[in-house]
C-alpha cells in the first residue's frame, strides 16, 4: 500500500469557515494508508508548498492528496510542487472541499463529515494511480489564423514576426473585418483606415504571411502541434496572380448592385472590390449578378482586361496545410433589426443600424462623410438615436453587447462635427463606459457637443408628415417626451459570426449559450479553447472593443509562440486505452468520441486509441458495454472503490 500524505487547506475562511479543518486533519489521520496529515492556511502560497516538499522527503510520500479548492485553480501548481521532489505529479490528487462543500453548506457539523467523506475518496484513487509520463509529440511551427479583422491581423503579425510561418484565411475578398467600415474611432476619434491600413498592408506584404482571402476551412483532423487543414478558395473569376489590380474591368463593368460594404446604400459593380484600400486590391466577380452568368451576354470586363486576368471557367480550389495551432478570430455580426420590429427597421427607410451610419459619416462612404437621410438625401436636422436594440432583453440578447453606448456617444458626436446646428438626442437605460478615456469622451458629447441625453425606452415609433415621431419617457424627469425626428439610430447588440456556429463543429469547440465561443476559463484561461492548440481572439468569444480585441489578439499570439518555443508539447496522458482481451471491435467507443481519438484496427478487430488526440473525456468508456474502454488513473476498480470509502 503507497505511503499518502494528506494536506488541508484553510483557503483563508473560505474553508475554514465552515469546515472544521483540525477535526478533518485528525480524522483523516486515522484512516488506512495515510502516515501523514497536515493543515496550513494557504497550501497554494509558497510556505505552504514547501511544507509539502518538506513531508514528501521526511515522510517517504509515495502519494499525495491536497484537500482545497477546485482542481482547476490548482491541481497543475500542485503537481508541479510534487514533481520538485521527484514524486510522480499523476501520484497527486485534489479533494475539493471548497466548491464542493464549504461554499454550499451551512450546518459546520455536516460540511465537517461531508469533507472527510470526499477527502477519503481520493485517497482510494490515489492508491490505485499509476505513475504516468506526459505523452511526447512532434510540433509544426506553423500557425492557423481564421479571420481577418483587426484580432486576426493582430495575432497573424505577432506570430510572424516572431520568425514563425502564418496563414491568414478570410471568408470576404479582403482583410480588414467590420472595422474597415468604421469613420472613425472611440475614444480618440483617430481615423480608422489610417490606423488600420498600415497594419493591412503589412499583412499583405509579410513574407512570412501566407494570405488566403476569399477562402474558408472546409475541414480540420489531426491535434495540437500537427492539424491538418483543408482551405477551400472559392472562384473569384479572376486570375489574380495575373491581375495588376488596375480597376479598367470595374471601371467599364455595365451592372450597378447595391453595395454590402456600404450597408446597401451605395452601389458597386458586379465585378468589384469592396473597398479602394482593400488588401489584396485585386477583383472578384458577383456570379448573381453578373450579365455573363445570368444571361450569357457581355464579358465586357474579360474584353477590356490588358492582361487577360478574367477566367470566367476558374473553379474553387482546396489547399492543405499542415499547422501547429490554430486561432479562431472570426469577428461579430450585428442582431437582424427585422427582429426588433418595434422599431419600423425595414417599414421606415430613415431607420438604420449603427453600421450603416458610419459609412454615411466616413469619407470613402457613399455620401462621402456628409449626413444625409436614405429617404430623399437630405439633411437630418435632428437624430436620434436608441441604445440597447436587442441587447439586455431575455426575448432577444440577454447579455450586454459592450460597445453600443461607446459608439452611440461617438456617432452623436460625429454627428454635430458634421452638422454643428443639428440636435442629436440619446435614449439609453444607462450608460456603461468602462475603458480608459472612455467616461471622460461620454461626457464630452453630452456637455460640450450638446447631445441631449433621455434615461428612458423608446414606447412607440412611427411615421408622420415625412418625419419619424419617438414617443417615450426620461425616467429621469418624469416627463412624457416626443420627438419629430428626421432619422434614427438603432444601436444593435452584438452577435457571433453566423459561420462560427459550423466552424465550430470542423474544430471540435464549445459555444457558449448566446453563440460565442467559450474559452478553457473566464480568468485562468481566456484565450485558450478546451481543446488543445486552438485558441480564441477577439468578438469570435465575446463583444469587444478594438483595444481589447487586439489585446486579446496580443495575448493569443503569445499562446502560439509558447507552444512552438520547445521541438516537442507534452500532452496530458489521463487518456483512454483499450483491454485488448475482452474488446469485442464493436465499433460503439469511435462513434460516441467527440475528438476522433478512435478507431478500428481491422487486422485485430479491436479497437485502437490515439493518445494524443484523446482528451479524456470519457466518452468512450461510457459508450462500451463490456468493460474493455479504461481511462489511466480512472480506472472502474478506482471509481467502485472512491464510491464504497464515501457510502
Amino acid at each position: 500500500m503507497k505511503r499518502i500524505g494528506v494536506f488541508v487547506c484553510h483557503c483563508g475562511i473560505n474553508i475554514a469557515g465552515i469546515v472544521d479543518v483540525k477535526k478533518v486533519v485528525k480524522e483523516i489521520g486515522k484512516y488506512p494508508g495515510v502516515v501523514y496529515s497536515s493543515d496550513y492556511q494557504y497550501m497554494c502560497s509558497e510556505p505552504g508548498q514547501k511544507l509539502m516538499r518538506d513531508a514528501i522527503k521526511e515522510k517517504n510520500l509515495e502519494g499525495l492528496v491536497i484537500a482545497s479548492c477546485s482542481p482547476n485553480l490548482h491541481e497543475a501548481t500542485f503537481r508541479r510542487n510534487a514533481k520538485l521532489t521527484g514524486l510522480n505529479p499523476y501520484l497527486c490528487e485534489m479533494a475539493n472541499i471548497r466548491e464542493q462543500c464549504s461554499w454550499v453548506h451551512s450546518d459546520k457539523e455536516k460540511a465537517t463529515f461531508k469533507a472527510i467523506e470526499i477527502i477519503k475518496s481520493l485517497i482510494e484513487k490515489v492508491k490505485f494511480n499509476e505513475a504516468l509520463l506526459a505523452v511526447q509529440v512532434p510540433v509544426t511551427k506553423k500557425a492557423l489564423v481564421i479571420g481577418g479583422g483587426i484580432a486576426g491581423i493582430q495575432v497573424a503579425l505577432d506570430i510572424a514576426n516572431a520568425g514563425h510561418e502564418t496563414i491568414l484565411v478570410e471568408k470576404e475578398s479582403s482583410i480588414g473585418g467590420h472595422m474597415a467600415q468604421l469613420s472613425e474611432t472611440f475614444p480618440t476619434l483617430d481615423c480608422s483606415q489610417c490606423i488600420l491600413t498600415p497594419r493591412m498592408v503589412e499583412v499583405g506584404q509579410h513574407p512570412k504571411i501566407k494570405l488566403f482571402t476569399y477562402s474558408e476551412i472546409e475541414e480540420v483532423t489531426g491535434y495540437v502541434g500537427n492539424f491538418k487543414v483543408k482551405i477551400r478558395k472559392k472562384s473569384s473569376f479572376v486570375d489574380w496572380k495575373k491581375c495588376t489590380g488596375c480597376g479598367l474591368c470595374t471601371e467599364k463593368c455595365p451592372t450597378k448592385v447595391l453595395s454590402e460594404f456600404d450597408r446597401k446604400m451605395g452601389s458597386r459593380k458586379a465585378i468589384y472590390t469592396p473597398f479602394p484600400q482593400a488588401v489584396p486590391n485585386k477583383p472578384v466577380i458577383d456570379k448573381e449578378n453578373c450579365l455573363y452568368f445570368t444571361k450569357d451576354k457581355c464579358k465586357i470586363c474579360e474584353k477590356f482586361c490588358p492582361v487577360g486576368a478574367i477566367d470566367f471557367e476558374q473553379k474553387d480550389s482546396l489547399i492543405e496545410e499542415e499547422i501547429g495551432a490554430i486561432i479562431i478570430a472570426t469577428g461579430y455580426d450585428l442582431y437582424p433589426k427585422e427582429k426588433v420590429g418595434e422599431y419600423g427597421y425595414g417599414r421606415f427607410k430613415d431607420v438604420i443600424d449603427g453600421l450603416t451610419f458610419e459609412r454615411l459619416l466616413s469619407a470613402s462612404g457613399p455620401t462621402k462623410g456628409e449626413v444625409r437621410r436614405p429617404s430623399d438625401g437630405k439633411v437630418p436636422k435632428e437624430v436620434v438615436f436608441i441604445q440597447c436594440v436587442g441587447s439586455r432583453d431575455e426575448k432577444a440578447l440577454p447579455y450586454c453587447s459592450k460597445i453600443c453606448c461607446m459608439y452611440t456617444a461617438k456617432h452623436a458626436m460625429l454627428y454635430k462635427h458634421r452638422l454643428p446646428e443639428g440636435q442629436a438626442y440619446v435614449f439609453y437605460i444607462d450608460i456603461r463606459a468602462g475603458g480608459k478615456g472612455y467616461e471622460e469622451f461620454y461626457q464630452r458629447g453630452m456637455e460640450e457637443e450638446g447631445t441631449l441625453y433621455l434615461r428612458g425606452k423608446v414606447s412607440k415609433l412611427f411615421e408622420e408628415n415625412g418625419k419619424i415621431i419617438i414617443w417615450g419617457v426620461d425616467t429621469l424627469s418624469g416627463e412624457k417626451i416626443e420627438i419629430a425626428a428626421d432619422m434614427v439610430v438603432l444601436a444593435t447588440g452584438i452577435i457571433a459570426s453566423p459561420a462560427v456556429g459550423d466552424l465550430a463543429k470542423k474544430l471540435k469547440v464549445i459555444l457558449d449559450s448566446n453563440g460565442f465561443l467559450s474559452e478553457a476559463h473566464p480568468k485562468l484561461r481566456p484565450v485558450e479553447t478546451l481543446t488543445s492548440g486552438i485558441f480564441l481572439a477577439g468578438c469570435a468569444q465575446a463583444p469587444k472593443d478594438i483595444p481589447e480585441s487586439v489585446a486579446q489578439a496580443s495575448g493569443a499570439a503569445s499562446k502560439v509562440l509558447a507552444l512552438f518555443s520547445g521541438e516537442k508539447l507534452s500532452h496530458e496522458p489521463i487518456v483512454a486505452y483499450v483491454d485488448e482481451e475482452i474488446c469485442s471491435g464493436c465499433g460503439k467507443c469511435v462513434s460516441a468520441c467527440p475528438y476522433n481519438a478512435r478507431e478500428i484496427d481491422q487486422k485485430k478487430k479491436i479497437a485502437t486509441v490515439n493518445e494524443v488526440l484523446c482528451q479524456g473525456c470519457g466518452a468512450c468508456i461510457s459508450a462500451c458495454s463490456n468493460g474493455a474502454s479504461q481511462q489511466r488513473n480512472f480506472s472502474k476498480g478506482q471509481i467502485i472503490s472512491m464510491a464504497e470509502a464515501i457510502l
